[in-house]
C-alpha cells in the first residue's frame, strides 16, 4: 500500500526488453533505498513493482505484459521522469490517500489553466472508469494523491499547488500526455458489495468488471 504523497522522482538508466515484457532499472536519485530489501515493493508513476535486484545504479524491477498494456510504463525511454513511492509502514502518516498501486487504466491530460498561484487540470479517464469518481473524493494520478474538484461526464478537474508541480513529474506533463490513473479503493468495494448483492437476487444482473494490474 502507498499514500499518493511522492517521496522523489527517479530517471529510468536501463529498459531492457525480455520475451514480451520487460525489466527496468531506475536511479532514485534524491531518495534513499538504504532501507530497500530485493522484493520489497515501490510504487512508480503510480505502478507497484517490486525491487528484483539492488546495486549502487538504483533498483531494477520486471514490468508484465499486463502491467505494459493498463499503464503508461510501456512508452518510458533511458532518461524519463519517474515518480517514486515506498510502500506504506503501519507507522506512518497517511498524508494523501490508501493507494494500491494497480493502476486501473490510462486518463489524457487535457487542459491546464492558471488559478491565482495554484493550476487547474483537467483530466479525460476512460468511459468505464469515470462512474468511480466523485466531486471531493480521492484519485491518483501517475502515482499523486489529489482531490477531485469538477467532474463533467468522463472528464475531471483537479488543483494543482505549485510545490505538487515542481516535486513531481507533473513538471514535465503537456496537454495530451497519458497519465496512470488509480481510482478510489473504496469505490470498487463499493461496487463489488453491489455486484455481490443483485447476484443474490433471482433475475438480477450485475456487469460491470474493472481490470487492474
Amino acid at each position: 500500500m502507498f499514500t499518493g504523497i511522492i517521496q522523489a522522482v527517479g530517471r529510468v538508466r536501463h529498459i531492457e526488453a525480455r520475451d514480451g515484457d520487460m525489466r527496468l532499472l531506475i536511479d532514485p536519485l534524491a531518495l534513499d533505498l538504504s532501507d530497500l530489501q530485493m522484493g520489497d515493493s515501490l510504487a512508480v508513476s503510480g505502478t507497484c513493482l517490486t525491487a528484483v535486484h539492488l546495486d549502487e545504479q538504483g533498483f531494477h524491477a520486471d514490468v508484465s505484459t499486463e502491467t505494459l498494456a493498463l499503464t503508461t510504463l510501456g512508452s518510458l525511454q533511458p532518461g524519463s521522469a519517474v515518480n517514486l513511492e515506498k510502500a506504506l509502514r503501519l507507522s506512518d502518516r497517511l498524508g494523501g490517500h490508501l493507494v494500491s498501486g494497480h493502476v486501473d487504466g490510462i486518463a489524457r491530460l487535457l487542459s491546464i489553466t492558471p488559478e491565482a498561484r495554484s493550476q487547474r487540470w483537467i483530466f479525460e479517464a476512460p468511459e468505464s472508469l469515470a462512474h468511480y469518481i466523485a466531486t471531493k473524493g480521492s484519485i491518483c494520478i501517475d502515482g499523486i494523491s489529489l482531490t477531485v474538484n469538477t467532474i463533467d461526464g468522463c472528464q475531471f478537474g483537479v488543483n494543482l499547488l505549485p510545490h505538487t508541480v515542481a516535486h513531481t513529474t507533473l513538471a514535465e506533463r503537456h496537454c495530451g500526455d497519458p497519465v496512470n490513473l488509480e481510482v478510489d479503493l473504496i469505490a470498487r468495494y463499493l461496487e463489488r458489495l453491489q455486484q455481490a448483492s443483485a447476484d443474490s437476487i433471482p433475475g438480477h444482473k450485475f456487469s460491470n468488471p474493472l481490470r487492474s494490474t
